[in-house]
């Protein structure tokens, strides 16, 4: 028999046209009308009048908020339809996340907070076996590695490339397995992962929702409409010709789509219907058999069939559904709200960390009450595939940033209880949110103050901190009370900016103290800006040259020129709707530049020198909207580029994409790797793809992937990794060079669903947004490069967390570096023993009242360094966790105080 498997379902996006609020309620219908709280009070009464129905459920944000609504008989009632195997959950994390533009760390978070609650909730019955990705633009090979080693037995997603899809159809490959690592031992990474014949819609003419206008099943031979031999002959058809393209003797249909089943009643009538009147043409001799189903169920049936299956070891991005539309541009589109899910996912990180070091105290202390759920569950929501994506709406996008702000304020509390506790000092703290724009109210302000700088790796740091302030000069001092060394220099006619050092322990904290020595504005730049003619050739040698001041690797000088912006140059791609070979521009996901030439913003730049003993800095002006500042830190040998970016103009009615664009003398030969959710690295290749052919139609747009924390080009002597702050889409057009999309700013839609252009305005920014970032660049030998790349992806990634006190920390305490007395501590690390280069600290967090989630990593691939490659044994009890619950000032803890250590008798990983 050819059995067709019938899978009803509905996807519920977690925000993209509604925010997830509006969704959730049915509000705001005059936009999409879709309410989900009605979808799963439908379904739940549907299936209890047919054992036969199945359901699977995705959303678990969405499926929570329901559940605490619910009383206890309907508590019960649906804990049987799970048990029964009626309603499965399938993926089952709080949403279905991005799988280009998220970082792996946010993914296993979310992933986790999903899967935890099913657990809870519904026991083994609730565990999902199948990760259901069907409406993600692409799909990364880290995610696949990562349901592999979750323990999902399957993977079903609905979009692929269509030149990918077509070939795979020829050859009945659409499903197959993943081997996805090159790193860890097979079957350790590999996943079983089937490709849906309809993207997630149901097959033509066979939908019966309330959104749908498809005839239903009128069976009443008496009426004149009669349509039940067409209806079984149309899909009789269809299942026939997806048997054709499919390798066993059982196929999948998706029954549904987006926000279905809100009135299941009309699904699930004509569905039993459908399935009544194809199996009763078995009598005459039918060999099709129809049956409601689940994803589990189905991929049963695949494993039972015993057969060979292909073996795929890439990725599939980039995905394109037509010749001209390569769904690339949202690599890039929203670039601060892309920067701002990666900073909160940081901040989280270390508002997690505070709980488990600062004990009960950091959720209730002398700061109030603090808790870490609102901005776990602020995170967790931004990873939806319209959500750190920027495929949504602007409201929509404006909820999650404002989601993720209120999560903050609520850690804020938290981290100030925590480091009150790990200090000894009650003295308030302040938060200076708005550093990338060189505003601090407290440090412009004050003559002495302390910054106290928290490290959340599990490895000591050096970081450059730069703050605005509105004096002369400096003193700071270290926690043991040693004197830094503090540059004071003009950033605008409004601020000066204090750089200095800091050393951050692992898991810890260093205090910093900072005192005014001279009032007064600081005298202006005696190196005018002055224009710099843009050259077009790359020098022999080069890699970072300034004053005379090198790079140096071993016996040979590096350059890099940054007097002449040679290496870095800005260029846009224009977009205006009116393309040569159809009248799709680019939007919010598409990317399709009307040029393959990019246009260069400016052939000259305004340059001014900046030259202190902490940095060397080159700040330049393309442009009205486009500027840059190179720096190189003393005793450092990575480069950084902050770039300024907009408002882009429009005034010529053009959409803009912006590039920077970083030629090197390396022969790459068409060459280069990105890393996958900011994990493994793949190769990639122009105008190729590992496993068919492509047909090449957009030459840039085709050539775009993902970037979610560095990207790099080599040959056989360097290797240069640009490490970048968000996620965002790049590639090598040209031998030797790397580009990154750093801002767009578009003028029509891309006809993909969100009927609104990427065009970023608000309040504060009428003209359009003004996105601030940056990129790390490193040239090393390729042989130890990862060495270099990997701990700058992680401190980019987990940067330190500022906080501030006006003042003196403690002004009656006496001061302790990291001691056990009862002074003011100005230094602590939760570690005794930092841990190996190789391992990386991914999660310490609080799991319940008595127990704490531990996750360490090894973090580099296999084959990428000599060093650290190898494998390498941890003993947890030589680097045990420190934790520390003191009295802090007149606040105690039950009246004592206590110190606790974690002994983790677990020897190797």
């Amino acid at each position: 028999m050819l059995n067709v498997h019938l899978v009803p379902h509905t996807h519920d996006d977690v925000g993209w046209l509604k925010t997830v609020d509006q969704y959730y309620y049915g509000d705001r219908n005059d936009i999409q009308h879709a309410g989900v709280q009605y979808i799963l009070d439908s379904v739940v009464d549907q299936l209890l009048k047919n054992p036969d129905r199945r359901f699977i459920y995705v959303e678990t944000a969405f499926f929570y908020r329901w559940w605490k609504r619910q009383d206890s008989s309907m508590k019960q009632t649906v804990q049987q339809l799970v048990n029964e195997g009626r309603l499965e959950f399938v993926n089952g994390g709080w949403c279905m996340s991005d799988e280009a533009t998220t970082h792996y760390s946010a993914v296993i978070d979310q992933m986790t907070m999903g899967l935890r609650f099913l657990n809870d909730t519904f026991g083994v019955c609730g565990r999902p076996r199948v990760a259901w990705h069907i409406d993600p633009f692409g799909h990364a090979r880290e995610h696949a590695s990562m349901f592999a080693q979750m323990g999902y037995d399957g993977f079903f997603f609905g979009r692929l490339d269509y030149q990918d899809r077509y070939q795979r159809m020829m050859q009945k490959e659409q499903e197959l397995l993943w081997r996805a690592s090159d790193s860890l031992t097979p079957p350790m990474a590999d996943l079983f992962t089937g490709i849906l014949p309809n993207g997630y819609n149901p097959p033509d003419g066979f939908c019966w929702d309330q959104s749908c206008s498809d005839p239903p099943i009128r069976d009443d031979p008496d009426l004149e409409d009669y349509n039940v031999d067409d209806v079984v002959k149309r899909f009789l058809n269809i299942a026939s010709a997806q048997s054709m393209v499919y390798k066993t003797n059982h196929i999948i249909m998706t029954m549904g789509s987006d926000f279905q089943y809100e009135n299941a009643n009309l699904w699930y009538k004509n569905l039993d219907k459908l399935i009544h009147y194809v199996n009763a043409q078995q009598d005459l001799g039918s060999r099709v058999n129809v049956l409601y189903s689940t994803p589990s169920c189905y991929l049963q049936e695949l494993h039972r069939a015993n057969l060979t299956w292909a073996l795929k070891t890439d990725d599939f991005f980039p995905y394109a559904d037509d010749a001209h539309d390569f769904w690339t541009g949202y690599f890039s589109s929203r670039p601060a709200l892309k920067r701002y899910e990666r900073l909160s996912n940081s901040n989280l990180q270390t508002c997690n960390q505070l709980e488990v070091l600062g004990g009960p105290t950091s959720t209730n202390g002398p700061f109030g009450k603090g808790d870490s759920q609102t901005m776990k569950k602020a995170m967790a929501v931004a990873q939806h595939h319209d959500a750190v994506s920027g495929t949504e709406k602007q409201h929509v996008a404006n909820d999650y940033a404002r989601r993720l702000a209120t999560g903050w304020q609520h850690c804020q509390v938290l981290v100030s209880n925590g480091l009150a506790v790990l200090s000894g000092s009650t003295a308030q703290r302040f938060y200076c949110d708005y550093l990338n724009i060189s505003v601090c109210p407290l440090t412009e302000s004050s003559k002495k103050f302390s910054v106290n700088v928290y490290n959340p790796l599990g490895r000591p740091v050096t970081w450059p901190v730069r703050l605005p302030v509105n004096g002369t000069a400096y003193a700071v001092s270290d926690a043991a009370g040693t004197s830094v060394d503090c540059q004071v220099s003009v950033r605008n006619l409004r601020v000066s900016s204090c750089k200095h050092f800091n050393n951050a322990p692992p898991l810890g904290f260093s205090t910093y103290s900072v005192s005014l020595l001279q009032d007064g504005p600081l005298a202006a730049s005696t190196q005018p800006r002055t224009p710099t003619a843009i050259q077009n050739k790359v020098p022999t040698h080069g890699f970072i040259n300034y004053k005379n001041r090198m790079i140096r690797r071993g016996n040979n000088n590096i350059l890099f020129s940054c007097l002449n912006p040679v290496c870095c140059v800005f260029r846009y791609n224009a977009s205006d709707g009116n393309n040569s070979e159809s009248i799709q521009p680019s939007g919010a996901y598409i990317f399709r530049p009307n040029s393959s030439t990019p246009f260069l913003i400016s052939s000259t730049a305004k340059t001014e020198f900046i030259q202190t003993s902490v940095v060397q800095e080159v700040r330049q002006w393309f442009s009205p909207w486009v500027s840059q500042v190179v720096r190189l830190y003393a005793h450092s040998r990575t480069l950084e580029l902050e770039w300024t970016v907009g408002p882009l103009p429009i005034h010529d009615d053009l959409g803009k994409e912006v590039i920077t664009r970083i030629d090197t003398s390396i022969e790459s030969s068409e060459i280069f790797y990105t890393d996958s959710n900011g994990r493994e690295v793949l190769q990639r290749k122009k105008d190729f793809r590992p496993t068919w052919h492509l047909k090449q139609s957009e030459p840039i747009a085709g050539n775009y992937y993902p970037i979610n924390s560095r990207a790099y080009i080599k040959d056989d002597v360097d290797q240069l990794t640009v490490v970048t702050d968000r996620s965002q889409g790049g590639s090598s057009i040209h031998n030797g060079s790397l580009e990154i999309m750093l801002h767009r700013r578009l003028l029509y839609d891309d006809v993909r669903g969100v009927a609104e252009p990427l065009n970023e305005t608000s309040a504060i920014f009428p003209e359009g947004l003004v996105v601030r970032g940056r990129l790390l660049l490193s040239l090393d030998r390729p042989a130890s490069a990862a060495d270099k790349h990997r701990p700058l992806a992680q401190e980019m990634v987990l940067q330190p967390l500022l906080t501030f006190t006006d003042g003196d920390l403690h002004p009656d305490a006496k001061l302790e570096v990291g001691g056990g007395g009862g002074g003011v501590r100005t230094g602590f690390s939760g570690l005794q023993a930092a841990l190996p280069p190789a391992v990386h600290l991914l999660t310490l967090t609080q799991w319940d009242a008595q127990s704490v989630l531990l996750r360490l990593e090894h973090q580099f691939q296999s084959w990428e360094s000599d060093v650290n490659s190898k494998p390498v044994t941890v003993n947890l009890q030589n680097t045990a966790i420190q934790k520390h619950a003191r009295p802090t000032g007149s606040h105690k803890h039950n009246g004592t105080k206590q110190s606790f250590r974690y002994e983790i008798k677990i020897k190797k990983i």
